[in-house]
């Protein structure tokens, strides 16, 4: 029996890609978006990508009436929670605006999953609830806390909520899925990150320079111990994590109570390491220059990821080349958006 899918957050751009993986394996997507950090049109590449075209609302998830009117309308199977703020750096400066709306949106999400018993969801977390204490590789067993900003510990927070509902209601089926570091885009070139303004991630900021915005890319420290001094990151091609989300539909339609995943590759790619492959494969330049580091900044991140090969039968497939060729090709056709 076809199952569907809400996607809050689903015109965003690890949404997108979810969304395009469900649609291409006949599962029925309904895409809620307020749109302040996605474009609408990205449902009209959805459907040229796929040849199918998902359900979509603007609304705003915060919004409890417009969210009753989606359940009412809709047969929701299982809800995957993308929506929510996710600039690290803007955090900081508008922490209350964050946890405002990340809280919220997820409050209020579980309370209309409630009121029309909808039991299954997949929660979009981060690798930053590990914080700044535990050591590399991340393993799902260590505390959360200790984070650097407020994206975070919204991030912790809405982990703790929803492990207290699973205690509440035995029939709860939660998986946490802890995010490394996205980048990439679809193979196809129709759908990828586009950043409001300055992008705050590395991978669309040097698509950015080598296509002429930007001047040049600032590199935050060289000084680290790392093999080349610049930090090291656990990069995962977009559509390797959206293929690990179709996974976890499995299993959460299999399972009750809370469980966390990390999604990485388990190996670590330095930020020079990324801007060489990107330049080499493309056969651009990225111009670069040493910047202070950053408060707040790891010398290491990256994951240790058995538990997502036990429990989902999913592994990372793409390379790094994949992701600087994939960046590239969308990159170049945003420029005609």
């Amino acid at each position: 029996m076809r199952q569907t899918i809400l996607l809050p957050g689903g015109a965003g751009f690890i949404g997108s890609h979810v969304a395009a993986e469900l649609l291409t394996r006949d599962y029925d997507v309904v895409i809620v978006d307020d749109l302040s950090n996605a474009r609408g049109d990205v449902i009209d590449r959805l459907e040229t990508i796929t040849g199918r075209r998902p359900v979509f609302y603007q609304a705003d998830m915060a919004d409890r009436a417009a969210l009753e009117r989606i359940f009412t309308e809709n047969t929701i199977d299982v809800v995957i929670h993308f929506a929510g703020f996710k600039a690290v750096g803007e955090s900081v400066q508008k922490p209350v605006a964050y946890y405002r709306n990340n809280l919220d949106t997820t409050l209020t999400l579980l309370e209309t999953m409630a009121a029309h018993s909808v039991k299954r969801l997949i929660f979009s977390s981060s690798a930053t609830v590990y914080g700044m204490e535990n050591p590399v590789p991340y393993t799902e067993d260590m505390p959360r806390g200790a984070c650097t900003n407020p994206y975070g510990w919204t991030k912790s927070m809405i982990e703790q909520i929803l492990s207290d509902a699973c205690v509440a209601d035995r029939s709860l089926s939660v998986v946490c899925l802890r995010y490394f570091n996205p980048v990439g885009a679809h193979e196809s070139g129709l759908i990828g990150e586009m950043p409001n303004g300055i992008p705050n991630n590395l991978m669309p900021y040097i698509t950015q320079v080598a296509v002429g915005i930007r001047k040049e890319l600032s590199v935050f420290g060289n000084d680290y111990p790392t093999p080349d001094g610049t930090g090291v990151r656990d990069f995962i091609h977009v559509v390797d994590l959206a293929r690990g989300h179709v996974a976890a539909i499995n299993y959460v339609n299999q399972h009750t109570g809370w469980e966390s995943i990390n999604l990485g590759t388990g190996r670590g790619t330095s930020v020079l390491e990324l801007v060489h492959t990107f330049a080499s494969v493309n056969g651009v330049e990225v111009p670069y220059r040493i910047a202070p580091r950053r408060s707040g900044d790891l010398a290491f991140c990256y994951a240790n990821v058995d538990k997502a090969q036990r429990l989902l039968g999913w592994c990372a497939e793409k390379t790094v080349a994949d992701m600087c060729r994939d960046s590239w090709r969308w990159q170049q056709y945003a420029e005609t958006l």
